[in-house]
C-alpha cells in the first residue's frame, strides 16, 4: 500500500475549491447527488485548467498569455447542504490536492481530460487518522477524510488491507474507480446509524449503485439495507424490474439472503400455473358486466399471445389448450341450452320481457365461444374447434327457429372460422371443411344482412374471401355443388349475400378453361410419346 504525501499549497500554486461538508448529530457526511456533485467538479475547470509557459507551435499568439501567479484565486461562499435535526455545524474542509500535470504525452491537453480533485472529510473535524484516495476512470481525485476504526468495523474490504497496519496516518489508493459518486456515498454511510432513513429517499438506481459498492466493500450492513429498501420500494417499468433482479442474483450466488425480493417475482405455490390461467378465464367467462368482461378479455388474450413465444406454453398437446378447450365444451353446451329454453318460450310467449334474458345469455355464450376460438387461433390449435363446430347440426337447426336479433351472434363464430381458414390460421380436415360448409353457410348468408348493418367488428370483404377460399381448398365437385347453391341466394338476395365472384371465377376457369388448356398441351407430349415409340 503506497503512502500518498500531500504537499502544501504554495504561493503561486493552483488551488482547490474546498467542498463544504453537513456534519449530522451521526457523523455522517450528506452526500450530494449526482447532478451536485457533477456542478462540483465542473465549477473547478477554470481553477485546474494548466497554463503553459510558452504557447504550442500550432496555436496562434493573437490570445494574451496570463501567468499564473497573477491570477487571482476564487472564493466559494459556502452553502448548507442541508437540514437534519439538530445539526451542528457545516465545516468546510481545510485539504486540498495539488492539480497534477499534464502528461507530455498528450500533444493537446483539453480541460475535460485534466484531473479534478476534491477533499472530503467524515465524522467530527480533524479527527480523522486515515486518507483514501478514489481515482475515478474520467479523471476524478477524491481524497476522503476517514476513520480507520470504522471502516474496518464496517468493510471486510478495508480489514483485510488494514489488518496488521502500524496506527498513525495511513494512506489508501484505490484506482479505476468506475463510481466515485456511489463510492464516496457508501463509506459516509459507515457513518450512519439510521442507513434505512438515508435510503428512503433516493432513487431505485441509486439505490442499486450503492448496493454495487457495498458488495465491493464486504459492507454487510450496507447490502441489507439496500435489500430492505428494495424489497418495499415499488419498482417502475420493466427496465427497472429487471435491473434490481439482476443485482439480487448476482448477490444470491453468493450466498446472500435475497429471498424477500424475489418473492415478488417467483412463488413457491403448488399450484401448476395452468390451474391459474383456468380459474382466471372461468371468471372472464361467467361475468356479466359488459365493460369489464371486454377488458379482460382483451388483456388476458394479450398475455396469452406473450406466452405463445415461451417453450414451455408451445405445441398442440398444451395444457393450456386442453383448459380451453374444456371451457369451450362448457360453453358450447350453454348455448345448446339456451337455444331449445328459447325456441320453447318462442310459440307461447312473445314477450320481449320473457325472451330478454335467454337472449342476452345466448349472446354473452357466444361471445365466450368467440374469445375462446381466437386464443386458439392465435395459439395455432383451433383445428379441433372447427371440427366441434361443424359438428353441431342441431344447433343449426335451431339456429333457423329463432329471429336473427337472437341468433345472429353465432354467425359470428362460423363467420371467424372461415377467415381463419382462408388466412391458413387454422388447417382443419377435408371432411371437417366440407361439413363446417355444409352446416353452418347457409345459417350465415340468412343472418349476413343483419351482421353487415347491426355488428360493428363485422368486415364483409374480409368475411367473404375467407368463404370463398374455404370453398376452394374442397374437391372441384363439391365447390360446383356449394357455389351453384350459393349463386341461387345471391341471384335473389343480391347485397344481402355474401359475395363470391372471385372464387366463383376461379371455380369456372378450373372448371372450363384449364382442362382445355391442359388438354392442349398434353397433345404434343402425347405426339412426342408415340413418335419415340416408332423410332424404336
Amino acid at each position: 500500500m503506497a503512502e500518498i504525501r500531500l504537499p502544501k499549497v504554495e504561493q503561486g500554486q493552483t488551488k482547490i475549491r474546498n467542498v463544504p461538508i453537513a456534519v449530522t448529530p451521526e457523523g455522517f457526511w450528506c452526500c450530494p447527488s449526482p447532478v451536485g456533485f457533477q456542478k462540483t467538479l465542473k465549477s473547478q475547470k477554470p481553477l485546474n485548467k494548466p497554463k503553459p509557459s510558452s504557447p504550442p507551435p500550432q496555436v496562434t499568439a493573437h490570445k494574451k498569455q496570463i501567468p499564473v501567479t497573477e491570477k487571482k484565486p476564487m472564493t466559494t461562499p459556502i452553502k448548507p447542504a442541508g437540514t437534519y435535526g439538530d445539526q451542528r455545524t457545516f465545516t468546510p474542509v481545510n485539504h486540498g490536492i495539488s492539480a497534477p500535470v499534464v502528461p507530455e504525452r498528450v500533444p493537446r491537453p483539453k480541460v475535460e481530460h485534466v484531473p479534478r480533485n476534491v477533499a472530503i472529510e467524515y465524522g467530527e473535524p480533524g479527527t480523522s487518522d486515515m486518507k483514501v484516495i478514489l481515482l475515478g476512470k474520467q479523471g476524478f481525485c477524491v481524497k476522503l477524510s476517514v476513520h480507520k476504526k470504522v471502516l474496518m468495523e464496517h468493510s471486510c474490504f478495508f480489514t483485510d488491507k488494514l489488518s496488521g497496519q502500524e496506527p498513525g496516518l495511513s494512506c489508501l489508493e484505490i484506482d479505476d474507480c468506475e463510481d466515485v459518486e456511489s463510492y464516496v456515498e457508501t463509506v459516509g454511510l459507515m457513518y450512519c446509524k439510521e442507513m434505512k432513513q438515508r435510503l428512503i429517499k433516493q432513487s431505485v438506481s441509486r439505490v442499486l449503485r450503492i448496493l454495487k459498492v457495498a458488495e465491493l466493500l464486504g459492507f454487510n450492513s450496507c447490502i441489507q439495507s439496500c435489500l430492505e429498501y428494495l424489497e418495499a420500494v415499488p419498482w417502475v417499468g420493466e427496465e427497472e424490474e429487471d435491473k434490481v433482479v439482476s443485482s439480487v442474483l448476482r448477490l444470491q450466488g453468493e450466498g446472500i439472503g435475497v429471498t424477500p425480493v424475489l418473492k415478488r417475482i417467483s412463488s413457491n405455490v403448488t399450484n401448476p400455473p395452468n390451474d391459474t390461467i383456468s380459474h382466471i378465464m372461468e371468471l372472464v367467462l361467467k361475468s356479466n358486466e359488459e365493460r369489464g368482461r371486454r377488458e379482460m378479455k382483451s388483456v388476458v388474450l394479450k398475455l396469452l399471445r406473450e406466452n405463445n413465444s415461451l417453450p414451455s406454453y408451445g405445441g398442440p398437446a398444451d395444457v393450456c389448450n386442453e383448459t380451453v378447450y374444456t371451457l369451450s365444451r362448457s360453453c358450447l353446451d350453454s348455448l345448446l341450452s339456451l337455444f331449445k329454453q328459447a325456441v320453447e318460450l318462442e310459440p307461447s310467449d312473445k314477450s320481449m320481457d320473457s325472451r330478454e334474458p335467454v337472449v342476452k345469455q345466448i349472446a354473452l355464450e357466444a361471445d365466450n365461444l368467440s374469445w375462446l376460438l381466437e386464443i386458439l387461433a392465435d395459439r395455432q390449435s383451433a383445428d379441433e374447434f372447427a371440427l366441434m363446430w361443424a359438428s353441431q347440426q342441431e344447433l343449426a337447426t335451431l339456429h333457423s327457429k329463432l329471429p336473427i336479433v337472437s341468433r345472429h351472434h353465432v354467425s359470428c363464430i362460423t363467420a371467424r372460422l372461415f377467415v381463419g381458414i382462408g388466412k391458413g390460421e387454422l388447417l382443419p380436415a377435408k371432411d371437417t371443411r366440407q361439413l363446417l360448409l355444409q352446416t353452418w353457410l347457409q345459417p350465415l348468408i340468412n343472418d349476413y344482412n343483419w351482421l353487415q348493418h347491426g355488428c360493428r367488428s363485422f368486415d364483409r370483404k374480409v368475411v367473404e374471401e375467407g368463404i370463398g377460399r374455404t370453398i376452394l381448398t374442397l374437391p372441384l365437385e363439391d365447390q360446383q355443388s356449394i357455389l351453384l347453391t350459393w349463386l341461387g341466394s345471391f341471384l335473389k338476395a343480391g347485397d344481402n349475400c355474401p359475395n363470391l365472384q372471385r372464387a366463383f371465377e376461379v371455380w369456372w376457369r378450373r372448371t372450363f378453361i384449364r382442362p382445355y388448356s391442359d388438354a392442349q398441351g398434353n397433345v404434343p407430349q402425347s405426339d412426342s410419346s408415340m413418335a419415340s415409340k416408332q423410332q424404336d
